[in-house]
């Protein structure tokens, strides 16, 4: 089986975020056979709810369209490394592999941070791959922040 990557829909999804003025995150939840079950960007601001990031959002889209409480099996890609609240969700909900972009050395989770996966409380660790089109995710972080300070 040759791996897809799915990084680049996520990335579309972080632009669309930032077009809508919030952080530039997009996630995407893909199937077992590679279909693409949810895909959306930050929505904080406009939702009015400080749990709205990209990686809560498509969990949730995905179990409601699918009916279940957990997506075993089910791969997410997330333009940033995930926070430790999204990290928690991301365990709760099974996801088998975990693909991230660029590294959130503030407000990380994963591998910095509160590392959520590495405590003995986690009941579910999924596989991790990061960096994953990194830069390019780093630079629409970048261009985002400079653009709000400039």
């Amino acid at each position: 089986m040759t791996f897809r990557s799915y990084m680049d829909q996520a990335l579309d999804q972080a632009r669309a975020a930032a077009d809508r003025g919030e952080v530039p995150v997009g996630a995407v939840i893909v199937d077992p056979t590679g279909q693409v079950i949810a895909a959306d960007g930050n929505r904080t601001r406009e939702l009015n709810d400080p749990s709205a990031h990209a990686e809560m959002l498509v969990i949730r889209q995905a179990c409601a369209a699918l009916g279940v409480d957990r997506l075993v099996g089910y791969d997410l890609y997330v333009t940033l490394e995930p926070c430790a609240m999204c990290a928690a969700v991301i365990a709760n909900a099974r996801i088998a592999r975990l693909y991230y972009g660029a590294a959130d050395a503030k407000s990380g989770g994963v591998a910095q941070g509160a590392c959520v996966f590495s405590h003995p409380q986690t009941h579910h660790k999924p596989e991790i791959y990061d960096m994953i089109n990194a830069t390019q995710a780093q630079a629409l972080l970048q261009a985002f922040f400079a653009k709000k300070r400039g």
